[in-house]
């Protein structure tokens, strides 16, 4: 299972930024027929019911945005729970799971970077004897490279389609990873920068920002264990028993991925920490040097203040050397503050 991921890893960039969106402007993202993991035809949505009734077949549809008029039109096909519809066809949905019949229907979050912010999209996915559907909303990368790669795998596709509900639910963990390393080098960032000098107020804004979005995906993630824990552990008849690992396999991609998000949040949060010190520091080493100077310039202002007064009787100002003797005293002063402070390391 470690080499198929590593080798689909490979493929799925580069499947992905060939496969369009949308299909002559339709939400129609793919429509087959698989028997035995083969695919045998490409088929349209209204034969697609007669399709999944041949023994040994598995349709599999892949729709983006559809509007209602052709989410009623695969509801017809499949028989799909009308309560089911009206959620794919209107977004905002948690990850859940939930049976209708002898169908189920998962909802899952998606999530990619966009411009700097993560963005969610949702993903529905309808499963059941003999088909699965799968429903693309908002921010999301096309399945496109799911379905390419695990064609060239007939054996593993013709496990039929709680295989390919494996597939789609690993693939959007997966993609994940990219979100949170492309966070993880701005935090790195942020780190190297915060221990040279103190964060101005859009590096405070972005940081904030960070954490909001890792605080979403977190929420946004946190279901789907849920989610895959009830796949791998109930008695779903539309679950094979064997498949039950691999969906404890995709669990276990969800925890780490949320504690990736717990690691990256505290660090965001040691780094504003730490940008608060070290602008403590500065200030307080600013506050030491003007103490320090203003000590300094205290004598000779005060002996010049003393010596400044209207007095007639004032006997140094009698002296032919007085001016020396108080420049003097006012230089070894100074030079003597000036050394205890450098000594002390205020200056």
């Amino acid at each position: 299972m470690t080499s198929a991921r590593s080798s689909f890893d490979d493929v799925r960039l580069s499947a992905d930024a060939a496969a369009p969106l949308k299909d002559e402007g339709t939400s129609i993202i793919a429509s087959c027929a698989y028997a035995n993991g083969q695919r045998v035809a490409d088929i349209s949505i209204d034969d697609a019911g007669k399709w999944a009734k041949k023994e040994g077949h598995v349709v599999w549809i892949g729709l983006l945005e559809p509007d209602g008029e052709l989410l009623h039109r695969v509801q017809r096909q499949f028989g799909l729970h009308s309560l089911a519809i009206e959620d794919a066809e209107h977004a905002h949905q948690r990850p859940k799971l939930e049976q209708y019949g002898d169908a189920i229907f998962v909802v899952a979050r998606t999530a990619q970077l966009i411009d700097g912010r993560v963005a969610f999209g949702e993903t529905h996915v309808f499963v059941g004897k003999g088909y699965i559907v799968s429903v693309r909303h908002g921010a999301s990368t096309s399945y496109t490279a799911v379905r390419q790669h695990w064609e060239t795998s007939p054996y593993a596709l013709a496990k039929g389609e709680d295989f390919i509900l494996y597939a789609i639910l690993d693939f959007i963990v997966d993609n994940y990873m990219p979100v949170l390393e492309a966070i993880h080098d701005e935090v790195e960032s942020i780190e190297d920068r915060v221990l040279t000098k103190p964060m101005t107020s859009g590096d405070i804004e972005r940081l904030y920002m960070l954490r909001r979005d890792l605080l979403r995906l977190r929420n946004a993630i946190g279901p789907l264990v849920d989610v895959c824990g009830r796949l791998s552990n109930t008695d779903l008849p539309q679950i094979q028993t064997a498949m039950q690992p691999l969906f404890r396999d995709v669990t276990d991609h969800v925890r780490t991925v949320q504690e990736k998000i717990d690691g990256l949040r505290e660090v965001l949060a040691f780094a504003f920490e730490a940008s608060l010190l070290v602008g403590q520091s500065q200030e307080t080493a600013i506050s030491k040097r003007l103490a320090s100077w203003a000590a300094i310039l205290a004598v000779p202002t005060a002996i010049a203040g003393i010596y400044g007064m209207n007095f007639k009787h004032m006997p140094e100002l009698d002296s032919p050397n007085g001016y020396y003797w108080v420049m003097g005293v006012i230089v070894l002063v100074c030079l003597t503050l000036f050394w205890r402070f450098r000594k002390s390391g205020w200056l």
